[in-house]
Protein backbone atom coordinates (compact mmCIF):
# COMPACT_ATOMS: atom_id res chain seq x y z
CA UNK A 1 0.00 0.00 0.00
CA UNK A 2 1.16 3.48 -0.72
CA UNK A 3 -0.31 6.93 -0.37
CA UNK A 4 0.07 9.78 -2.86
CA UNK A 5 2.37 12.65 -2.04
CA UNK A 6 1.44 16.31 -2.08
CA UNK A 7 2.40 16.57 -5.76
CA UNK A 8 -0.58 14.41 -6.80
CA UNK A 9 -2.82 16.30 -9.27
CA UNK A 10 -6.13 17.29 -7.75
CA UNK A 11 -8.30 17.13 -10.90
CA UNK A 12 -9.12 13.72 -12.35
CA UNK A 13 -11.37 12.35 -15.05
CA UNK A 14 -12.13 8.73 -14.24
CA UNK A 15 -13.26 7.11 -17.46
CA UNK A 16 -13.87 3.79 -19.23
CA UNK A 17 -15.51 2.28 -16.15
CA UNK A 18 -18.71 0.46 -15.32
CA UNK A 19 -19.88 2.75 -12.52
CA UNK A 20 -22.61 1.78 -10.06
CA UNK A 21 -23.37 4.91 -8.04
CA UNK A 22 -25.90 3.84 -5.34
CA UNK A 23 -27.65 7.10 -6.34
CA UNK A 24 -31.21 6.44 -7.52
CA UNK A 25 -31.23 9.65 -9.61
CA UNK A 26 -28.24 8.52 -11.71
CA UNK A 27 -27.68 4.81 -10.94
CA UNK A 28 -25.05 4.00 -13.56
CA UNK A 29 -22.37 5.85 -15.48
CA UNK A 30 -19.15 5.38 -17.42
CA UNK A 31 -17.11 8.39 -16.26
CA UNK A 32 -16.73 10.72 -13.29
CA UNK A 33 -15.04 14.09 -12.84
CA UNK A 34 -13.28 14.80 -9.54
CA UNK A 35 -11.83 18.13 -8.45
CA UNK A 36 -10.13 18.88 -5.13
CA UNK A 37 -11.40 15.66 -3.60
CA UNK A 38 -15.07 16.09 -4.51
CA UNK A 39 -17.20 14.76 -7.36
CA UNK A 40 -18.05 17.60 -9.73
CA UNK A 41 -19.93 15.60 -12.37
CA UNK A 42 -21.14 12.09 -13.15
CA UNK A 43 -20.88 11.37 -16.88
CA UNK A 44 -19.58 14.94 -17.41
CA UNK A 45 -20.55 16.89 -20.50
CA UNK A 46 -17.80 18.51 -22.63
CA UNK A 47 -18.44 21.89 -21.04
CA UNK A 48 -17.47 20.44 -17.65
CA UNK A 49 -13.94 19.72 -18.89
CA UNK A 50 -11.07 22.18 -18.96
CA UNK A 51 -8.47 20.00 -20.65
CA UNK A 52 -6.12 19.91 -17.68
CA UNK A 53 -7.64 16.78 -16.11
CA UNK A 54 -5.48 13.78 -15.41
CA UNK A 55 -7.18 10.91 -17.21
CA UNK A 56 -7.60 7.69 -15.24
CA UNK A 57 -8.64 4.93 -17.64
CA UNK A 58 -10.10 2.02 -15.68
CA UNK A 59 -10.10 -0.36 -18.60
CA UNK A 60 -13.76 -1.28 -18.28
CA UNK A 61 -13.48 -2.21 -14.58
CA UNK A 62 -16.41 -2.02 -12.15
CA UNK A 63 -16.31 1.11 -9.97
CA UNK A 64 -18.62 1.72 -7.03
CA UNK A 65 -18.87 3.84 -3.87
CA UNK A 66 -16.48 3.00 -1.10
CA UNK A 67 -18.02 0.53 1.31
CA UNK A 68 -19.17 1.52 4.76
CA UNK A 69 -18.89 -0.52 7.95
CA UNK A 70 -21.46 0.45 10.56
CA UNK A 71 -19.99 -1.68 13.33
CA UNK A 72 -16.35 -2.41 13.95
CA UNK A 73 -13.72 -2.00 16.65
CA UNK A 74 -10.93 -0.74 14.45
CA UNK A 75 -8.40 0.24 17.13
CA UNK A 76 -8.71 -3.19 18.74
CA UNK A 77 -8.36 -4.81 15.33
CA UNK A 78 -5.32 -2.76 14.43
CA UNK A 79 -3.67 -3.49 17.74
CA UNK A 80 -4.50 -7.20 17.47
CA UNK A 81 -2.88 -7.33 14.05
CA UNK A 82 0.23 -5.49 15.21
CA UNK A 83 0.97 -7.06 18.59
CA UNK A 84 -1.54 -9.77 19.65
CA UNK A 85 -2.13 -13.49 19.24
CA UNK A 86 -4.93 -14.22 16.78
CA UNK A 87 -6.76 -17.51 17.18
CA UNK A 88 -8.91 -19.52 14.77
CA UNK A 89 -12.54 -19.46 15.91
CA UNK A 90 -13.15 -22.88 14.39
CA UNK A 91 -10.21 -24.56 16.14
CA UNK A 92 -10.59 -27.22 18.84
CA UNK A 93 -9.06 -26.88 22.30
CA UNK A 94 -5.87 -28.76 21.46
CA UNK A 95 -5.20 -26.53 18.46
CA UNK A 96 -5.86 -23.38 20.50
CA UNK A 97 -3.42 -24.52 23.19
CA UNK A 98 -0.81 -25.32 20.54
CA UNK A 99 -1.15 -21.76 19.20
CA UNK A 100 -0.76 -20.32 22.70
CA UNK A 101 2.37 -22.41 23.33
CA UNK A 102 3.97 -21.41 20.02
CA UNK A 103 3.25 -17.72 20.67
CA UNK A 104 4.40 -17.80 24.30
CA UNK A 105 7.80 -19.36 23.73
CA UNK A 106 9.06 -16.15 22.13
CA UNK A 107 7.87 -13.84 24.93
CA UNK A 108 9.68 -12.48 27.96
CA UNK A 109 8.79 -14.12 31.25
CA UNK A 110 6.77 -11.14 32.46
CA UNK A 111 4.98 -10.50 29.17
CA UNK A 112 1.23 -11.01 28.85
CA UNK A 113 -0.26 -13.41 26.30
CA UNK A 114 -3.08 -11.29 24.88
CA UNK A 115 -5.33 -11.93 21.92
CA UNK A 116 -8.46 -13.74 21.03
CA UNK A 117 -10.91 -15.33 18.71
CA UNK A 118 -11.41 -18.70 20.41
CA UNK A 119 -14.81 -20.10 19.48
CA UNK A 120 -17.93 -19.96 21.62
CA UNK A 121 -18.27 -23.70 21.10
CA UNK A 122 -15.30 -24.14 23.47
CA UNK A 123 -16.95 -22.42 26.43
CA UNK A 124 -17.73 -25.65 28.26
CA UNK A 125 -14.34 -27.18 27.35
CA UNK A 126 -12.33 -24.30 28.84
CA UNK A 127 -14.48 -24.03 31.97
CA UNK A 128 -12.57 -26.52 34.12
CA UNK A 129 -9.52 -26.68 36.35
CA UNK A 130 -7.94 -29.17 33.93
CA UNK A 131 -8.22 -26.63 31.10
CA UNK A 132 -6.77 -23.96 33.40
CA UNK A 133 -3.75 -26.17 34.17
CA UNK A 134 -3.26 -26.77 30.44
CA UNK A 135 -3.45 -23.03 29.75
CA UNK A 136 -0.89 -22.31 32.49
CA UNK A 137 1.44 -24.92 31.00
CA UNK A 138 1.02 -23.72 27.39
CA UNK A 139 1.75 -20.12 28.39
CA UNK A 140 4.75 -20.98 30.53
CA UNK A 141 3.04 -19.59 33.63
CA UNK A 142 2.55 -16.15 32.07
CA UNK A 143 -0.42 -13.85 32.47
CA UNK A 144 -2.96 -14.71 29.76
CA UNK A 145 -6.06 -12.83 28.58
CA UNK A 146 -7.85 -14.28 25.55
CA UNK A 147 -11.17 -12.99 24.21
CA UNK A 148 -13.78 -15.37 22.80
CA UNK A 149 -15.41 -14.86 19.41
CA UNK A 150 -18.14 -12.67 20.93
CA UNK A 151 -15.58 -10.52 22.78
CA UNK A 152 -17.91 -10.73 25.78
CA UNK A 153 -15.96 -13.39 27.70
CA UNK A 154 -12.31 -13.99 28.63
CA UNK A 155 -10.17 -17.07 29.24
CA UNK A 156 -7.36 -16.21 31.63
CA UNK A 157 -4.53 -17.96 33.44
CA UNK A 158 -3.83 -18.48 37.12
CA UNK A 159 -1.25 -15.70 37.11
CA UNK A 160 -3.73 -13.30 35.51
CA UNK A 161 -6.33 -13.95 38.17
CA UNK A 162 -3.72 -13.34 40.86
CA UNK A 163 -2.71 -10.00 39.29
CA UNK A 164 -6.38 -8.99 39.01
CA UNK A 165 -7.20 -10.01 42.57
CA UNK A 166 -9.65 -12.77 41.63
CA UNK A 167 -9.92 -15.76 43.95
CA UNK A 168 -12.30 -18.27 45.48
CA UNK A 169 -13.75 -15.58 47.77
CA UNK A 170 -14.34 -13.04 44.98
CA UNK A 171 -18.06 -12.47 44.48
CA UNK A 172 -19.63 -12.33 41.03
CA UNK A 173 -20.14 -8.71 39.94
CA UNK A 174 -23.42 -7.32 38.69
CA UNK A 175 -23.76 -8.31 35.06
CA UNK A 176 -21.00 -10.90 35.16
CA UNK A 177 -20.00 -14.34 36.37
CA UNK A 178 -16.77 -16.06 37.39
CA UNK A 179 -16.87 -19.70 36.27
CA UNK A 180 -15.90 -21.96 39.19
CA UNK A 181 -15.03 -25.55 39.93
CA UNK A 182 -18.13 -27.28 41.30
CA UNK A 183 -16.21 -28.97 44.15
CA UNK A 184 -13.75 -26.36 45.37
CA UNK A 185 -15.42 -23.12 44.13
CA UNK A 186 -12.02 -22.10 42.73
CA UNK A 187 -12.21 -19.89 39.63
CA UNK A 188 -11.35 -21.93 36.52
CA UNK A 189 -10.19 -18.98 34.40
CA UNK A 190 -13.38 -18.21 32.45
CA UNK A 191 -14.84 -14.75 33.06
CA UNK A 192 -18.29 -13.92 31.73
CA UNK A 193 -19.17 -10.34 30.76
CA UNK A 194 -18.55 -7.80 33.59
CA UNK A 195 -16.40 -10.27 35.54
CA UNK A 196 -13.61 -9.61 33.03
CA UNK A 197 -13.29 -5.89 33.84
CA UNK A 198 -10.63 -6.33 36.60
CA UNK A 199 -8.47 -8.32 34.19
CA UNK A 200 -8.71 -5.72 31.42
CA UNK A 201 -7.75 -3.04 33.93
CA UNK A 202 -4.84 -5.08 35.26
CA UNK A 203 -3.54 -5.45 31.72
CA UNK A 204 -4.07 -1.74 30.95
CA UNK A 205 -2.04 -0.86 34.06
CA UNK A 206 1.02 -2.42 32.44
CA UNK A 207 0.87 0.20 29.65
CA UNK A 208 1.21 3.68 31.10
CA UNK A 209 1.08 5.54 27.78
CA UNK A 210 -0.55 3.97 24.71
CA UNK A 211 -0.77 7.14 22.61
CA UNK A 212 1.66 6.07 19.91
CA UNK A 213 0.36 2.50 19.80
CA UNK A 214 -3.25 3.73 19.58
CA UNK A 215 -2.48 6.03 16.64
CA UNK A 216 -0.49 3.30 14.89
CA UNK A 217 -3.29 0.80 15.51
CA UNK A 218 -5.96 3.13 14.09
CA UNK A 219 -3.86 3.89 11.01
CA UNK A 220 -3.02 0.23 10.44
CA UNK A 221 -6.67 -0.77 10.74
CA UNK A 222 -7.73 1.90 8.25
CA UNK A 223 -5.12 0.65 5.77
CA UNK A 224 -6.63 -2.82 6.15
CA UNK A 225 -10.13 -1.42 5.59
CA UNK A 226 -8.91 0.34 2.46
CA UNK A 227 -7.69 -2.99 1.09
CA UNK A 228 -11.32 -4.17 1.23
CA UNK A 229 -12.69 -0.97 -0.31
CA UNK A 230 -14.00 0.54 2.96
CA UNK A 231 -13.84 4.34 3.18
CA UNK A 232 -16.29 5.18 5.99
CA UNK A 233 -17.12 3.38 9.20
CA UNK A 234 -18.46 3.61 12.73
CA UNK A 235 -16.41 2.36 15.65
CA UNK A 236 -18.95 0.72 17.92
CA UNK A 237 -17.37 1.41 21.33
CA UNK A 238 -15.01 4.35 21.51
CA UNK A 239 -12.68 5.24 24.35
CA UNK A 240 -11.10 8.62 25.06
CA UNK A 241 -7.64 7.44 23.86
CA UNK A 242 -9.21 6.33 20.57
CA UNK A 243 -10.82 9.73 20.03
CA UNK A 244 -7.53 11.44 20.84
CA UNK A 245 -5.68 9.22 18.37
CA UNK A 246 -8.18 9.85 15.56
CA UNK A 247 -8.21 13.61 16.10
CA UNK A 248 -4.42 13.66 16.14
CA UNK A 249 -4.24 11.71 12.88
CA UNK A 250 -6.72 14.04 11.19
CA UNK A 251 -5.00 17.20 12.36
CA UNK A 252 -1.80 15.85 10.78
CA UNK A 253 -3.68 15.12 7.54
CA UNK A 254 -3.30 11.37 8.05
CA UNK A 255 -6.88 10.23 8.69
CA UNK A 256 -7.96 8.88 5.33
CA UNK A 257 -11.51 7.75 6.11
CA UNK A 258 -14.74 9.12 7.52
CA UNK A 259 -14.82 7.82 11.10
CA UNK A 260 -17.85 8.05 13.37
CA UNK A 261 -17.25 7.04 16.99
CA UNK A 262 -19.62 5.86 19.70
CA UNK A 263 -18.73 7.00 23.22
CA UNK A 264 -19.29 4.24 25.76
CA UNK A 265 -22.09 4.92 28.24
CA UNK A 266 -21.58 1.67 30.10
CA UNK A 267 -19.04 -1.12 29.80
CA UNK A 268 -19.42 -4.89 30.00
CA UNK A 269 -16.31 -6.01 28.15
CA UNK A 270 -13.56 -3.39 27.65
CA UNK A 271 -12.53 -1.98 31.02
CA UNK A 272 -11.86 1.52 29.66
CA UNK A 273 -12.18 4.77 31.60
CA UNK A 274 -13.76 7.31 31.54
CA UNK A 275 -17.20 6.19 30.37
CA UNK A 276 -20.67 7.71 30.63
CA UNK A 277 -21.18 11.42 31.19
CA UNK A 278 -17.50 12.33 31.64
CA UNK A 279 -16.67 10.76 28.26
CA UNK A 280 -19.60 12.52 26.59
CA UNK A 281 -18.47 15.83 28.03
CA UNK A 282 -14.94 15.34 26.66
CA UNK A 283 -15.76 13.88 23.25
CA UNK A 284 -16.66 17.09 21.46
CA UNK A 285 -13.15 18.55 21.66
CA UNK A 286 -11.89 15.72 19.43
CA UNK A 287 -14.30 16.41 16.58
CA UNK A 288 -12.45 17.09 13.32
CA UNK A 289 -13.37 17.09 9.64
CA UNK A 290 -13.13 13.33 9.29
CA UNK A 291 -13.61 12.20 12.90
CA UNK A 292 -17.14 12.64 14.16
CA UNK A 293 -17.90 11.59 17.76
CA UNK A 294 -21.61 11.70 17.00
CA UNK A 295 -22.92 8.61 18.78
CA UNK A 296 -23.00 6.88 22.13
CA UNK A 297 -22.80 3.14 22.75
CA UNK A 298 -25.07 1.41 25.25
CA UNK A 299 -24.67 -2.25 26.14
CA UNK A 300 -28.24 -3.28 26.99
CA UNK A 301 -27.65 -7.02 27.21
CA UNK A 302 -25.01 -9.65 26.54
CA UNK A 303 -24.99 -12.55 24.08
CA UNK A 304 -27.09 -15.71 23.83
CA UNK A 305 -24.06 -18.01 23.95
CA UNK A 306 -23.37 -17.02 27.56
CA UNK A 307 -27.11 -16.80 28.36
CA UNK A 308 -26.86 -13.05 28.98
CA UNK A 309 -29.03 -11.80 26.10
CA UNK A 310 -32.45 -10.69 27.32
CA UNK A 311 -35.17 -12.89 25.79
CA UNK A 312 -38.96 -12.80 25.81
CA UNK A 313 -39.06 -16.59 26.15
CA UNK A 314 -36.78 -18.62 28.42
CA UNK A 315 -33.49 -20.28 27.60
CA UNK A 316 -33.15 -24.04 27.57
CA UNK A 317 -32.67 -25.46 31.09
CA UNK A 318 -29.00 -25.69 32.05
CA UNK A 319 -29.45 -28.10 34.95
CA UNK A 320 -28.81 -25.38 37.50
CA UNK A 321 -30.88 -22.93 39.46
CA UNK A 322 -31.87 -20.89 36.41
CA UNK A 323 -34.08 -23.36 34.56
CA UNK A 324 -36.55 -20.53 33.91
CA UNK A 325 -33.99 -17.98 32.81
CA UNK A 326 -34.71 -15.13 30.38
CA UNK A 327 -31.35 -13.34 30.56
CA UNK A 328 -30.95 -9.83 31.84
CA UNK A 329 -30.58 -6.21 30.86
CA UNK A 330 -27.92 -3.80 32.10
CA UNK A 331 -30.46 -1.04 32.75
CA UNK A 332 -34.05 -0.60 33.79
CA UNK A 333 -36.55 0.69 31.25
CA UNK A 334 -36.52 4.07 32.98
CA UNK A 335 -32.71 4.30 32.94
CA UNK A 336 -32.56 3.46 29.24
CA UNK A 337 -35.21 6.04 28.39
CA UNK A 338 -33.41 8.73 30.40
CA UNK A 339 -30.14 7.99 28.62
CA UNK A 340 -31.77 8.22 25.20
CA UNK A 341 -33.38 11.52 26.15
CA UNK A 342 -29.98 12.84 27.27
CA UNK A 343 -28.44 11.71 24.00
CA UNK A 344 -31.18 13.46 22.05
CA UNK A 345 -30.75 16.68 24.03
CA UNK A 346 -27.06 16.67 23.08
CA UNK A 347 -27.85 16.20 19.39
CA UNK A 348 -26.20 12.79 19.26
CA UNK A 349 -27.30 9.34 18.11
CA UNK A 350 -27.26 6.04 19.99
CA UNK A 351 -26.02 2.58 19.09
CA UNK A 352 -27.64 0.09 21.48
CA UNK A 353 -26.29 -3.46 21.71
CA UNK A 354 -29.27 -5.83 21.71
CA UNK A 355 -28.97 -9.52 20.89
CA UNK A 356 -32.21 -10.69 22.50
CA UNK A 357 -35.79 -9.85 21.53
CA UNK A 358 -36.41 -8.67 25.09
CA UNK A 359 -33.75 -5.96 24.89
CA UNK A 360 -34.95 -4.94 21.42
CA UNK A 361 -38.41 -4.36 22.86
CA UNK A 362 -36.91 -2.18 25.60
CA UNK A 363 -35.26 0.02 22.95
CA UNK A 364 -38.48 0.29 20.99
CA UNK A 365 -40.41 1.34 24.11
CA UNK A 366 -37.76 3.92 25.03
CA UNK A 367 -37.64 5.28 21.47
CA UNK A 368 -41.43 5.63 21.47
CA UNK A 369 -41.08 8.04 24.41
CA UNK A 370 -38.31 9.87 22.54
CA UNK A 371 -40.49 10.34 19.45
CA UNK A 372 -43.51 11.39 21.49
CA UNK A 373 -41.40 14.17 23.04
CA UNK A 374 -40.45 15.56 19.65
CA UNK A 375 -37.02 14.02 19.11
CA UNK A 376 -37.90 12.78 15.65
CA UNK A 377 -34.43 13.15 14.12
CA UNK A 378 -32.39 11.34 16.79
CA UNK A 379 -30.80 8.28 15.17
CA UNK A 380 -31.26 5.11 17.21
CA UNK A 381 -29.41 2.04 15.96
CA UNK A 382 -30.12 -1.45 17.24
CA UNK A 383 -26.79 -3.22 17.01
CA UNK A 384 -26.96 -6.91 16.03
CA UNK A 385 -30.67 -7.37 16.80
CA UNK A 386 -30.64 -10.91 15.52
CA UNK A 387 -33.82 -11.75 17.44
CA UNK A 388 -36.86 -9.48 17.09
CA UNK A 389 -40.38 -10.50 18.06
CA UNK A 390 -42.85 -10.64 15.16
CA UNK A 391 -45.04 -7.98 16.78
CA UNK A 392 -42.06 -5.63 17.04
CA UNK A 393 -40.95 -5.77 13.42
CA UNK A 394 -43.41 -3.09 12.20
CA UNK A 395 -42.43 -0.89 15.16
CA UNK A 396 -38.85 -0.86 13.89
CA UNK A 397 -40.14 1.03 10.85
CA UNK A 398 -42.73 3.28 12.49
CA UNK A 399 -40.22 4.41 15.13
CA UNK A 400 -37.52 4.97 12.48
CA UNK A 401 -35.03 2.57 14.09
CA UNK A 402 -31.86 1.66 12.19
CA UNK A 403 -30.88 -2.02 11.95
CA UNK A 404 -27.12 -2.45 12.43
CA UNK A 405 -26.34 -5.82 10.84
CA UNK A 406 -23.26 -7.92 11.61
CA UNK A 407 -22.27 -11.20 9.90
CA UNK A 408 -22.17 -14.15 10.27
CA UNK A 409 -25.41 -13.78 12.15
CA UNK A 410 -27.56 -14.53 9.12
CA UNK A 411 -25.87 -17.70 7.89
CA UNK A 412 -24.86 -21.00 9.54
CA UNK A 413 -21.67 -21.03 11.59
CA UNK A 414 -20.14 -21.76 14.97
CA UNK A 415 -22.05 -18.94 16.65
CA UNK A 416 -25.43 -20.30 15.52
CA UNK A 417 -24.54 -23.77 16.73
CA UNK A 418 -23.44 -22.38 20.09
CA UNK A 419 -26.74 -20.49 20.37
CA UNK A 420 -28.68 -23.67 19.60
CA UNK A 421 -27.24 -25.17 22.78
CA UNK A 422 -28.88 -22.35 24.75
CA UNK A 423 -32.10 -21.68 22.82
CA UNK A 424 -34.40 -24.25 21.17
CA UNK A 425 -33.23 -24.74 17.58
CA UNK A 426 -36.55 -23.75 16.01
CA UNK A 427 -36.34 -20.39 17.81
CA UNK A 428 -32.61 -19.98 17.33
CA UNK A 429 -32.87 -20.36 13.55
CA UNK A 430 -35.38 -17.51 13.21
CA UNK A 431 -32.48 -15.09 13.24
CA UNK A 432 -32.02 -11.82 11.37
CA UNK A 433 -35.34 -11.14 9.58
CA UNK A 434 -33.59 -8.96 7.01
CA UNK A 435 -36.12 -9.35 4.15
CA UNK A 436 -39.00 -8.42 6.43
CA UNK A 437 -37.19 -5.39 7.85
CA UNK A 438 -36.23 -4.09 4.41
CA UNK A 439 -39.74 -4.56 3.03
CA UNK A 440 -41.11 -2.61 5.99
CA UNK A 441 -38.83 0.30 5.09
CA UNK A 442 -36.30 0.01 7.90
CA UNK A 443 -32.93 1.67 7.22
CA UNK A 444 -30.38 -1.16 7.24
CA UNK A 445 -26.62 -0.79 7.49
CA UNK A 446 -23.96 -3.46 7.09
CA UNK A 447 -21.10 -4.01 9.48
CA UNK A 448 -18.33 -6.48 10.16
CA UNK A 449 -17.94 -6.44 13.97
CA UNK A 450 -14.23 -6.80 13.21
CA UNK A 451 -12.15 -8.12 15.03
CA UNK A 452 -14.91 -10.04 16.83
CA UNK A 453 -15.33 -11.43 13.33
CA UNK A 454 -11.88 -12.15 11.88
CA UNK A 455 -12.19 -10.08 8.70
CA UNK A 456 -13.74 -6.71 7.75
CA UNK A 457 -14.32 -7.95 4.17
CA UNK A 458 -17.80 -6.61 3.24
CA UNK A 459 -18.29 -9.34 0.64
CA UNK A 460 -18.68 -11.90 3.43
CA UNK A 461 -21.75 -10.05 4.67
CA UNK A 462 -23.04 -9.24 1.19
CA UNK A 463 -22.91 -12.86 0.03
CA UNK A 464 -24.49 -13.98 3.30
CA UNK A 465 -27.35 -11.50 2.87
CA UNK A 466 -28.01 -12.81 -0.64
CA UNK A 467 -27.61 -16.56 -0.07
CA UNK A 468 -28.23 -17.02 3.68
CA UNK A 469 -25.48 -19.65 3.41
CA UNK A 470 -21.96 -19.68 4.83
CA UNK A 471 -19.72 -17.97 2.22
CA UNK A 472 -16.74 -20.09 3.29
CA UNK A 473 -18.62 -23.32 2.67
CA UNK A 474 -17.46 -24.69 6.03
CA UNK A 475 -21.00 -24.89 7.45
CA UNK A 476 -23.67 -26.49 5.25
CA UNK A 477 -27.24 -25.40 4.70
CA UNK A 478 -29.02 -22.07 4.83
CA UNK A 479 -30.49 -20.05 7.67
CA UNK A 480 -34.10 -18.90 7.17
CA UNK A 481 -33.61 -18.52 3.39
CA UNK A 482 -36.93 -16.67 3.00
CA UNK A 483 -35.13 -13.64 4.47
CA UNK A 484 -32.61 -13.40 1.59
CA UNK A 485 -32.00 -10.08 -0.21
CA UNK A 486 -31.02 -9.21 -3.77
CA UNK A 487 -27.46 -8.22 -4.63
CA UNK A 488 -28.38 -4.59 -5.29
CA UNK A 489 -30.19 -4.38 -1.95
CA UNK A 490 -27.17 -5.82 -0.17
CA UNK A 491 -24.80 -3.40 -1.91
CA UNK A 492 -26.95 -0.45 -0.87
CA UNK A 493 -26.93 -1.71 2.74
CA UNK A 494 -23.11 -1.66 2.69
CA UNK A 495 -22.78 1.78 1.02
CA UNK A 496 -25.48 4.43 1.28
CA UNK A 497 -27.18 2.46 4.07
CA UNK A 498 -24.15 2.88 6.33
CA UNK A 499 -23.86 6.56 5.42
CA UNK A 500 -27.53 7.14 6.28
CA UNK A 501 -27.20 5.27 9.56
CA UNK A 502 -24.12 7.22 10.68
CA UNK A 503 -25.09 10.72 9.59
CA UNK A 504 -22.62 10.79 6.69
CA UNK A 505 -25.06 10.59 3.77
CA UNK A 506 -24.48 14.23 2.80
CA UNK A 507 -20.79 13.60 2.17
CA UNK A 508 -20.35 9.94 1.20
CA UNK A 509 -22.05 6.57 0.61
CA UNK A 510 -22.98 7.19 -3.02
CA UNK A 511 -21.34 8.74 -6.06
CA UNK A 512 -23.11 12.04 -6.74
CA UNK A 513 -22.16 15.61 -7.52
CA UNK A 514 -20.82 17.42 -4.45
CA UNK A 515 -19.95 14.32 -2.45
CA UNK A 516 -16.49 13.19 -1.45
CA UNK A 517 -14.84 11.10 -4.17
CA UNK A 518 -14.72 7.89 -2.12
CA UNK A 519 -14.84 4.77 -4.26
CA UNK A 520 -13.37 1.36 -4.93
CA UNK A 521 -12.48 -0.38 -8.20
CA UNK A 522 -13.20 -4.11 -8.26
CA UNK A 523 -11.54 -7.02 -10.02
CA UNK A 524 -14.94 -8.31 -11.20
CA UNK A 525 -18.43 -6.99 -11.92
CA UNK A 526 -20.55 -8.35 -9.04
CA UNK A 527 -23.66 -8.36 -11.21
CA UNK A 528 -21.92 -10.81 -13.55
CA UNK A 529 -20.81 -13.16 -10.75
CA UNK A 530 -22.71 -16.11 -9.31
CA UNK A 531 -24.12 -15.31 -5.86
CA UNK A 532 -22.00 -18.12 -4.40
CA UNK A 533 -18.81 -16.44 -5.68
CA UNK A 534 -19.34 -12.86 -4.48
CA UNK A 535 -16.88 -13.40 -1.63
CA UNK A 536 -14.10 -13.91 -4.21
CA UNK A 537 -14.40 -10.31 -5.40
CA UNK A 538 -11.53 -8.04 -4.37
CA UNK A 539 -10.70 -4.34 -4.55
CA UNK A 540 -7.98 -3.41 -7.02
CA UNK A 541 -7.97 0.24 -5.99
CA UNK A 542 -9.55 2.36 -3.26
CA UNK A 543 -9.80 6.16 -3.43
CA UNK A 544 -10.67 8.50 -0.58
CA UNK A 545 -11.42 12.22 -1.06
CA UNK A 546 -10.18 11.93 -4.63
CA UNK A 547 -6.81 10.41 -3.76
CA UNK A 548 -5.77 6.82 -4.21
CA UNK A 549 -5.19 5.19 -0.82
CA UNK A 550 -4.87 1.55 -1.87
CA UNK A 551 -3.68 -0.40 -4.89
CA UNK A 552 -3.28 -4.15 -5.18
CA UNK A 553 -0.17 -3.46 -7.26
CA UNK A 554 2.15 -2.17 -4.56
Amino acid sequence: MSYPDSETPIRYLHTNAVIWTADTDHPTATSMLVHDGAITAIDPEPEHLTGDEQIVDHGGAFLMPGFGDVHNHHLLAGRASLVELQLDGNADLDAVLDSIAAWSEHLDEDAWVVGGGWGSHLLDAVSSLDALHRLDHASGGRAVMLRDDSCHNRWVSTRTMSLAGLGADTEDPDGGRIARDATSSRPVGVLIEAALIPVERAYAATHADTTDLDAASCAHAIETLHSFGVTHFQDAAASLPMMQALASLDRRGELRAWVVTSAQINDKIFGTSPIGMPLLDAAGQYRTEHHRPSFVKIFLDGVPTSRTALLLEPYLPDGGENDDWFGQSTMTQTELTEWLLEVARRGLGAKVHCTGDGSVRMVLDATAVLRERGHTDTVIQIAHGEYIADDDLPRMATLDIVADLSPPLWFPGVILEAICRCIPRDRARRMCPNRTLLDLGVVMAGGSDWPVMPSPNPWIGIQGLVTRADPSGAHPGTLWPEQALTLEEALRIYTIGVAQATGLAAVTGSLAEGKSADFTVLNRNPFAVASTELVTITSRQTWFAGRQVFSDRH
